[in-house]
């Protein structure tokens, strides 16, 4: 690729840009959200046409027009934000745009499961070929993405974030299938900010800052520091863990005995009991697919518990809807924030008030302030550095990091008293990353109790006071902050620890469950 050049309106996504890929090796893509790797990585499958620049592969020029011009060309990509059909199986979404697609008899699908099963053991990625896409996690249709790859043979192999939901079992599998591939003669592309990944497993490393290229490096001459300030231009720092044992306060969240079903039917979540107490942040790790979107479901009233019962405060909310639950302060970073965090057709503005809409001082039930909204978008802008160009600007144009901001800045600022913050880094940035870790601690030392669901085993190390482990809708481990090691998480969540340590707190969950009062107070 040679001097690409991409525009959206007067904002040069890509400016000029190289990239070579060489049979063989292994290619990191790094860069801060919004300089341009997707685009790029977009530009050599198809999915957008430059403005500028040239495309060649073993010396020949090539001009794409659409997604299928780079298949037949041998390249395949496996998007952060998955290009999948929900209401069709994974089988069947792996011959859509192939000749016979739908039209393929059932011997035919039947053959297609076979091979997809095939390559899910012999790259150790557990999925169902004839299960619905709608029906499987995040982390499960990541995992779809890639075997549609694999599936297709590419010679050309680009990976945006696939790792991001990833156990680190299933990451340490993953990378020696991919330097496999790229030993057999394939050209591996990966965009990441796991920089150790970077450092392990790649052979070159290209990074990119607004829309430029600014560096092409060898990981031996090169460190992560380095790397991080390539990135964003500036040193990153990181959240200083607090030391010792915390002092825990009042219980504020009280989870008791919940169990739920799963869209699939078997139950996802089995006797789940924990507390979270004000200024403690506790975390919930595991992969993804264990439970983690049906717990987040629960918590908020997105999901009906089969048994058990969530408390706030003492109070009994488990029969109260989202916006009544949003009302006695419990607020949610969603794990998906594209589908439940933000409104793309919306203003940053809009959005940011998103859950009080209709609620002083943004309005009444029969009109909206738009003074006010207009106001308070500004100054949640500035707070949470959210780049913009006004707070007019429509949420979906915004880069990821931004998109996070945004989510983030709506819930601490609704004057919440338990936040449930899902994968609140998934796909970010270091910068970004240290960002949202650093609001949460401040949030944290407010006297806010924080549940933190994540995949991301330095996200809990980093910041969290107490960790869970979730394997198979059970909480199978807990370890406070004092003694949190990162090869017992990490065996906990692939559900290899053969010795758990101390069973999660289900007994003060219970008692707190038993202390609390009856509802007496109004739906929101």
């Amino acid at each position: 690729m040679r001097g690409i050049v991409k525009r959206y309106g007067d904002v040069r996504a890509l400016d000029g840009v190289d990239l070579e890929l060489r049979p063989g090796e292994v290619h990191a893509l790094l860069g801060e959200n919004g300089a341009g790797k997707t685009t790029l990585m977009n530009v050599l499958y198809g999915m957008t046409r430059p403005d500028a620049g040239t495309i060649e592969i073993g010396g020949r020029a090539v001009r794409f027009a659409a997604p299928r011009d780079a298949a037949a060309e041998g390249i395949g990509m496996v998007h952060q934000h998955f290009m999948l059909v929900p209401t069709l199986t994974v089988a069947e979404n792996m011959v859509l745009g192939r000749p016979g697609g739908l039209f393929l008899g059932r011997r035919r699908l039947a053959a297609v499961a076979d091979r997809l099963a095939e390559l899910a053991r012999r790259y150790e990625l557990d999925v169902d070929p004839h299960a619905k896409v709608w029906q499987l996690s995040v982390g499960e249709q990541q995992r779809v993405e890639i075997l549609r790859a694999l599936y297709h043979e590419a010679r050309v192999l680009i990976l945006d974030e696939p790792t991001s939901t990833l156990a680190p079992v299933e990451s340490e599998r993953l990378f020696p299938r991919l330097r496999a591939m790229a030993r057999e003669g394939a050209a591996v592309v990966f965009i990441t900010h796991h920089l150790g990944d970077v450092m392990r497993w790649a052979d070159r490393i290209t990074v990119l800052r607004r829309g430029t290229r600014v560096g092409v490096l060898d990981p031996a001459a090169t460190s992560e520091p380095e790397l991080a300030r390539l990135m964003v231009g500036r040193d990153v720092g990181t959240v200083a863990p607090r030391t010792g044992p915390s002092v825990r306060k009042e219980t504020v969240l009280t989870v008791d005995g919940i169990r739920a079903n799963g869209d699939r039917g078997p139950i996802a979540l089995h006797d789940v009991s924990f507390t979270v107490a004000a200024g403690e942040i506790v975390a919930i790790a595991g992969v993804e697919g264990n439970g983690q979107p049906e717990l987040e479901e629960v918590l908020t009233g997105l999901r009906a518990p089969a048994a058990g019962r969530v408390l706030l405060d003492g109070r009994d909310v488990t029969d109260l809807p989202p916006g009544a639950r949003l009302g006695h302060g419990l607020g949610l970073v969603p794990s998906d924030r594209n589908r439940r965090g933000i409104v793309g057709g919306l203003s940053v503005a809009e959005n940011l008030v998103l859950d009080r809409i209709g609620r002083a001082p943004f309005g009444t039930p029969l009109r909206v302030s738009r003074q006010a909204i207009e106001e308070h978008g500004a100054a949640e802008v500035e707070r949470f550095s959210i780049a913009v160009s006004s707070p007019a600007q429509l949420a979906g144009t915004l880069s990821g990091g931004n998109a996070q901001r945004t989510v983030l800045a709506r819930a601490l600022s609704a004057g919440l008293r338990c936040l449930v913050a899902a994968q609140p880094t998934r796909g970010l940035d270091v910068g970004a990353i240290e960002f949202v870790w650093e609001r949460l601690a401040e949030a944290r030392a407010a006297g806010l109790a924080v549940l933190l669901i994540s995949t991301d085993l330095d996200e809990v190390m980093s910041i969290a006071d107490r960790c869970c482990v979730l394997y198979r809708g059970r909480l199978v481990a807990s370890w406070p902050r004092e003694d949190l090691d990162r090869e017992q998480i990490g065996l906990a969540m692939g559900g290899a620890l053969n010795h758990p340590p101390q069973a999660p707190d289900a007994a003060e969950a219970a008692r707190s469950a038993d202390d609390a009062p009856s509802p007496d107070f109004e739906e929101a």
